[in-house]
């Protein structure tokens, strides 16, 4: 079978629900969303909601599965720790289970990881097989590529600068959607349409937040020095309010010559959690056409 007519199944593991999706040629055939249960003492019952979606999507023509989970994963023997939003997630041996159930191979990645591979795959790929992947959107979350694959770490712990220290907290509390909530008391939604509409007010709000987000990109260059860092996520759609004192925190870093062909691109690719997962498959094409998604400077 050539890779480009196999199929692939991607589950994305979020705080309050699970999302599977049947992926073929680099595109999403059918998608499915099931609640989790948050009051479940049992990690068992979100392990039965990914089998039963797995097993809908499930056929023949099915070579591998890809899973996405917001936290840590031993990439040789696939079990699963600490994910983020379900306490009872200490230690779950996931690839096993599902491995055992499907008698398919499984892939398992961090979920920020699963959003860089994506859209190097399947979405915003850009003209480089390098770069830094960034979701904004609750928290932030950071994936490495380098030469078109993820860069190989124990843990998929690589790339976590969301966590990283910064002023009185981390990166993350600074640079995910609930800061303006935090500082400003408003969501970031209601700040975005007063800026939109010309309030000063809110304005300041985005050219703080993108100050921040300068600085964690300034962290970003000089720890993996990426050509091009791809941003997506909820807060990716107002970039055009923080876009410009991002570019002015960015420009201050001390190294300027790096900045001679760095690049910082928007994305807005539709489904990217469960292409992501599925590009987790080594049977993933490497370069599906489809068409670019940017958001438009």
């Amino acid at each position: 079978m050539k890779k480009e007519n196999q199929t692939l199944i991607g589950v994305d593991l979020g705080g309050t629900k699970v999302a599977a999706g049947k992926v073929s040629a680099g595109i999403l055939q059918k998608q499915l969303t099931e609640k989790l249960n948050q009051s479940s003492e049992d990690p068992m019952d979100a392990v039965g909601i990914i089998i039963k979606l797995v097993r809908q999507l499930m056929d023949k023509k099915v070579s591998g599965i890809g899973v996405g989970v917001p936290g840590l994963v031993d990439r040789e023997s696939g079990a699963v720790y600490d994910v983020l939003n379900i306490p009872n997630w200490k230690a779950i041996q996931l690839k096993m289970i599902l491995e055992e159930e499907f008698n398919t191979p499984v892939y398992i990645d961090n979920d920020s990881n699963c959003f860089a591979i994506g859209e190097y795959r399947y979405g915003a790929h850009a003209d480089h097989p390098d770069f830094v992947g960034i979701t904004l959107g609750t928290g932030m979350g950071s994936g490495i590529v380098k030469n078109g694959q993820l860069i190989p770490d124990a843990h998929c712990c690589s790339g976590e600068f969301g966590t990283m220290p910064y002023l009185d907290g981390i990166y993350e509390e600074y640079t995910g959607g609930p800061f303006f909530q935090r500082q400003y008391g408003k969501n970031g939604e209601e700040l975005a349409q007063a800026a939109s509409k010309g309030d000063q007010n809110a304005q300041k709000a985005f050219d703080s937040y993108g100050t921040h987000l300068g600085n964690a990109i300034k962290t970003i260059i000089m720890a993996v020095d990426p050509p091009l860092v791809i941003i997506g996520g909820s807060v990716a759609a107002a970039h055009k309010l923080y876009e410009e004192a991002m570019w002015r925190s960015i420009s201050s870093i001390p190294f300027p010559s790096v900045l001679e062909n760095f690049q910082v691109r928007f994305t807005n690719t539709e489904n990217i959690a469960i292409l992501g997962a599925a590009a987790l498959c080594p049977d993933a094409q490497n370069k599906p056409k489809t068409a670019l998604k940017w958001i438009k400077k």
